[in-house]
């Protein structure tokens, strides 16, 4: 059985024009796992960006969480970018410290801060440390910092209340 010639020349042309649309399909082949975005059966659409980092608000009162006596300990507020500690007692309170707050803008959960002493409310009180920084610490929802008085010292860890 032999083919005329006009079907045999169509066949060829289509076969040509096929041939064509597969390599122009083709391009480079995506890496295991991908797919190209000429062959990939959803829309693509572009994911929303991330939500900016919120950074942690220190803001309020924070109580001594390991004091030896439930009468006395340290309390600190923090109002924006400043800190006033307290050493409480029954009928009195006494500043220990008054300070910056630096909190990261990055949202870190966990960091520490040297706060700058602000002597000119700590030169006049009793009770104050006179360093002029305190390395501060926020660590798992609490704050801490070191005090020595009477030649020790000890860790102090704050909760917010």
């Amino acid at each position: 059985m032999t083919k005329s010639p006009l079907k045999l020349a169509t066949a060829l042309v289509f076969l040509s024009l096929v041939g064509t649309g597969l390599v122009g399909c083709g391009g480079e082949s995506a890496p295991t796992g991908q797919t190209n975005e000429s062959t990939a059966s959803a829309p693509q659409t572009e994911e929303a960006p991330a939500p900016a980092p919120v950074p942690v608000d220190l803001t309020g009162t924070w109580k001594q969480t390991n004091s030896n006596s439930p009468d006395s300990f340290q309390e600190a507020t923090i109002t924006g970018d400043t800190i006033e500690i307290q050493w409480v007692a029954p009928d009195q309170k006494s500043l220990y410290w008054a300070g910056t707050v630096e909190v990261p803008e990055d949202g870190s959960a966990d960091f520490s801060w040297e706060s700058v002493n602000d002597t000119s409310k700590t030169d006049g009180a009793l009770l104050a440390s006179g360093d002029e920084t305190k390395t501060f610490t926020y660590k798992d929802g609490e704050l801490s910092y070191e005090v020595t008085a009477l030649g020790t010292t000890m860790t102090v860890r704050l909760a917010q209340e």
